[in-house]
């Protein structure tokens, strides 16, 4: 062990590289032929839009460094400019991918089924027709057209929206030779129109792209001059929000003033169509100071996710998935009241197979109570009309000492979360921001109660946000316990956000940027030391994504001295697993379905004494020192059983799992001769279905 340098480039995933093949992944479910049709539309545009993200984030962040000069390296050894290079290869390939998928794929099996995107050259004069008084009656008065001559310079173009490059001949109005010019399409109006079925020749879901009708009648707005061509293009930007953490005093107010920017960030991707002339595509990569690496030629619309509509427009079931009912703990019905339920034993929720409702009526009863006196509460993310929020607001009205701690810098959420800590302050809710420099991740409730015996703390503490739509989504569990411990645990990490004193040693809670990091990597060593001694040793862990260097190479001495590592790992991965000598011990899985995978779970086999975590961090180097982050253990055997129960199952699934292999590239598994196995819909059939 000693001999080898478990610091050699060759043991890392480049953690840029492992987020594009995440998206090759979900994409492999928009070809899945068990999977229901409008389903399968629905996964391609999710790929669309993580591709999105991943260039409004990692892939500027990369363009600043260049810039800069940076020539750091990653543990991959790989500069941020070889870095690029390998991204463009990488994502030519998947747009291209996600283009022959929504084309030759998608489109004409939902034709099959009834359900058209007409091209213009299939409209009928009916359908064409009605198109035309759309565009003169709802598009046209809202478009500007806009000329390029040097009293009409290149306009800015808003991250994300369609816009069109339009060449032409003739002079214009005022006797002048302009040549080309730009038309935005305005942000209003949906950009998948549905045609009347009334209209002859129209099915019940007969649709036009509204890029089509800009086409078809691009020459009506510029009257007396020629449309030689008409091109779509679409740029991103840079959303990445910087707030200067030293020079701030107030961070609401900063977080507002950064949020217009973002629309407006330097380019990092353009798009256009597959058609556009190469003199066009170059005056926009001059425009907006792209290399040829960032611009990709589409044969489609330059935005996927805008067929994403065509999933909540049709009402065919039979092309969705099944719906079903999420349970509630037999312990919670049962029971007089909420509070009654947790003091009798803790409860494991696991979304969305079970319900989020229990931890909706935990903070509404804990409003309408009159023992109780505060709630204490940390929002990452929330719904726009969140019944939690809500439950908070009328505690607060009723006199109940309410503290929220929400995360102002929630990543594309930071709008929705001002406007929420403003409601929550207006209704005399105690609001902070959260530690400048750390964001808030922790997902806690913490309710004080005056009861017989004195003050009782009752608390949720989980693994996903408090959203009811994700909840319905996503996988987390969450756990209502009234145990006294992990409640002062709470309420010591609550009061270290707000009054940003010091925490004390706690008891069981295990802490980022704190404790949580040297715990797991402790945690892994006593894994090696059992298995130096003979002892049964093995680990699971099951997180979205592990990047940090130091867990994993502790995890490669952990794989060398005989600990049995299954690693389920949803998206981003810089283990490499299968190194003969290294990481032979060391499965990796990533398992994509119906539901996102967001729990995180770890869990040490101890010599046969299993311990169980759960908790809102990834092991990744922000989540461990630059987030507050909180992991607990599952204590009560049942549940930290039922724990150990789901990850041998998702161990188990035959049918949704990609394995990791030792050159870096994901496997899907085959059942092949087996029994198919999917755990998701398991989970299904035995905790929500089965209610």
């Amino acid at each position: 062990m000693d001999m080898i340098d478990l610091k050699q480039p060759e043991l890392y995933i480049n953690r840029e590289l492992s987020m594009v093949a995440f998206n090759q992944r979900v994409l492999e479910l928009a070809e899945d032929e068990t999977i229901p049709l409008l389903e399968r539309l629905q996964f391609l545009c999710i790929s669309s839009r993580n591709l999105d993200e991943f260039f409004e984030v990692r892939v500027s962040g990369l363009l600043q460094m260049v810039e800069l000069g940076s020539v750091q390296a990653g543990p991959d050894n790989m500069t941020p400019g070889e870095v690029l290079k390998a991204i463009s290869a990488r994502v030519n390939k998947l747009v291209e991918d996600q283009y022959r998928v929504l084309n030759d794929v998608i489109l004409p099996l939902l034709e099959q089924q009834g359900v058209r995107t007409i091209r213009r050259s299939d409209w009928t004069a009916e359908q064409e027709a009605w198109l035309n008084n759309y565009f003169e009656e709802e598009l046209s008065p809202v478009l500007s057209p806009l000329g390029l001559d040097p009293a009409h310079p290149f306009p800015r173009i808003l991250n994300k929206s369609l816009n069109f490059i339009v060449s032409l001949t003739g002079k214009d109005a005022f006797g002048r030779n302009s040549g080309l010019a730009v038309v935005q399409a305005p942000r209003a109006l949906p950009r998948l129109i549905q045609i009347p079925p009334s209209i002859p020749d129209t099915g019940p879901y007969d649709f036009v792209f509204l890029s089509s009708v800009i086409h078809a009648y691009a020459d009506r707005l510029f009257y007396g001059m020629k449309v030689n061509g008409c091109y779509q293009f679409r740029v991103t930007r840079n959303s990445d929000m910087f707030v200067d953490e030293e020079e701030i005093d107030d961070l609401l107010r900063a977080v507002e003033g950064e949020l217009m920017s973002r629309h407006y960030g330097d380019a990092v991707r353009l798009e256009v169509a597959h058609n556009c002339p190469d003199d066009m595509v170059l005056f926009l990569k001059e425009r907006f100071k792209l290399t040829a690496e960032n611009i990709f030629k589409v044969n489609g619309p330059v935005n996927l996710n805008r067929v994403s509509a065509i999933a909540d427009l049709v009402d065919r079931p039979d092309l969705k998935y099944p719906s079903f009912t999420s349970s509630v703990p037999k312990q919670l019905t049962s029971s007089k009241s909420i509070f009654e339920a947790i003091r009798k034993r803790d409860i494991l929720l696991h979304h969305p197979f079970e319900s989020f409702v229990p931890v909706i009526e935990l903070v509404r009863k804990a409003a309408e109570d009159p023992k109780v006196l505060a709630i204490k509460q940390t929002l990452y993310r929330t719904g726009p009309t969140s019944a939690i929020v809500a439950a908070l607001v009328a505690a607060a009205r009723a006199g109940k000492e309410v503290t929220v701690v929400i995360e102002l810098r929630a990543r594309f959420d930071e709008e929705a979360n001002v406007a929420l800590a403003t409601r929550l302050q207006e209704a005399g809710v105690h609001v902070v921001y959260g530690i400048v420099g750390y964001k808030t991740h922790a997902k806690m409730i913490l309710i004080v109660r005056r009861e017989t015996k004195g003050l009782r703390y009752y608390v949720h503490i989980g693994t996903g946000n408090y959203h009811p739509r994700t909840a319905r989504l996503y996988t987390d569990y969450g756990l209502l316990t009234c145990d006294e411990q992990i409640g002062d645990d709470v309420q010591s990490v609550f009061m270290q956000l707000t009054s940003m004193g010091k925490v004390p040693k706690l008891n069981k809670i295990l802490q980022s940027p704190f404790t949580l990091h040297e715990s797991l990597l402790n945690k892994i060593k006593n894994e090696i030391k059992n298995a130096e001694n003979g002892k049964s040793a093995k680990i699971i862990f099951k997180v979205n994504s592990l990047i940090d260097p130091q867990i994993i190479q502790a995890l490669y001495e952990a794989s060398m001295a005989g600990v049995r590592i299954e690693l389920i790992i949803r998206g981003t991965c810089g283990l490499r697993p299968g190194v003969t000598g290294v990481s032979e011990n060391i499965r990796v899985r990533s398992i994509l379905g119906r539901f996102l995978e967001h729990t995180r779970v770890y869990y040490f086999e101890n010599a046969g004494k299993p311990e169980v975590y759960a908790g809102s961090a990834d092991l990744m180097p922000r989540n461990l020192f630059r987030r507050v982050e909180v992991v607990y253990p599952i204590e009560a055997k049942p549940l930290r059983e039922r724990v150990i129960k789901d990850l041998q199952n998702y161990l188990k699934d035959n049918t949704n799992s990609w394995i990791l292999k030792a050159d870096g590239e994901f496997e899907r598994l085959n059942p092949g001769t087996e029994r198919p196995f999917s755990v998701q819909q398991y989970l299904l059939s035995e905790l929500a279905d089965a209610s």
